[in-house]
């Protein structure tokens, strides 16, 4: 079984979510979703608003995810990798680079994002209504 592993906060869930989910299911057998905490949230400076549980469950719903665990901090993704066997890496192409080091311990892949939608996008967009 090929597990693929992805991270992100995943608020205002929007099509580019479901399509980067979907492309990365299709790598792979089992999809392992991996959702910054609020305090993790906190410590980058960002604001989600939906609560970490309430992401959870609605990642957990959709059919492309398999297992939903918590992203605490940037230093946790080689013990994720390692702990969970997982065989590929998957992040949009805005991260291009950033995680490389990661190819010690498995395929590392930067999928293209969705051109036109953003959570940031989304959120802007409201703030001018």
């Amino acid at each position: 079984m090929k597990k693929i592993i992805t991270y992100g906060t995943f608020d205002l869930l929007h099509v580019g979510h479901i399509n980067i989910l979907r492309r990365a299911k299709e790598l792979g057998d089992y999809l392992i979703v991996a959702i910054s905490t609020d305090e993790f949230n906190d410590l980058k400076g960002k604001k989600a608003y939906y609560s970490f549980e309430d992401r959870k469950i609605i990642l957990e719903a959709i059919e492309y995810v398999d297992e939903v665990i918590p992203e605490n901090n940037w230093e946790q993704k080689i013990s994720d990798v390692v702990d969970h066997n997982v065989d590929a890496f998957v992040m949009g192409h805005d991260w291009e680079g950033q995680f490389d080091f990661l190819k010690d311990y498995c395929e590392v892949v930067y999928l293209p994002r969705t051109e036109g939608i953003s959570t940031t996008k989304i959120k802007t967009d409201l703030n001018r209504v």
